[in-house]
């Protein structure tokens, strides 16, 4: 099976010897003319081959772009996601109950007395994730907000109050018992 397209094809019988003359004596008559006028000879085949490859080239540009902009989507979605599941306070044995807004309505979220101060001196936030709500500090708040602004749901502005030493040491009120063991 060596030799030109035109060979092969005239052994397996698919064309015949004058109709390969024929197109061999118009392609050299193409070119002569072409070289007597100076002018190229534009090859239909070889431009729309070219503009398939270009369109080709565009479309797997834009496609990557998408994904990797999905990508980009979901990695973020999975830092919002470990800054807030690894910087969430404890709610346990919240008991006041303390309301905000969400999307045009008022939601409520059980917290504990120090929380409720906190959360009113702008300490920490209310952060969503999923279907529910976590309280996070103000700092890793600002973090998450920087990434997805509409993930931070209540941050109350600091107002400079200063928490009293007692507040700060919200656990001195718990005793330790004699008999627990390290």
């Amino acid at each position: 099976m060596a030799g030109s397209l035109q060979d092969q094809l005239l052994n397996a019988g698919l064309s015949d010897a004058k109709k390969a003359k024929r197109l061999d004596k118009e392609k050299r008559k193409q070119q002569r003319t072409a070289h007597k006028s100076r002018t190229e000879v534009v090859d239909e085949v070889k431009l729309a081959a070219q503009q398939a490859r270009e369109d080709k080239v565009t479309r797997d540009r834009e496609l990557n772009g998408a994904l990797n902009a999905q990508a980009n989507l979901k990695a973020i979605e999975a830092q919002i996601l470990q800054l807030i599941e690894k910087n969430k306070l404890d709610r346990r044995g919240g008991e006041i109950g303390f309301n905000f807004t969400f999307e045009q309505k008022i939601k409520k979220l059980y917290v504990s007395s120090l929380q409720q101060k906190l959360l009113a001196a702008g300490k920490v936030a209310i952060a969503q994730i999923a279907d529910r709500f976590e309280i996070i500090p103000v700092e890793v708040a600002n973090k998450i907000a920087e990434r997805d602004a509409q993930r931070v749901i209540y941050c109350a502005q600091d107002t400079g109050e200063v928490l009293e030493a007692e507040e700060r040491d919200w656990y001195k009120d718990y005793e330790i018992p004699d008999d627990l063991m390290w």
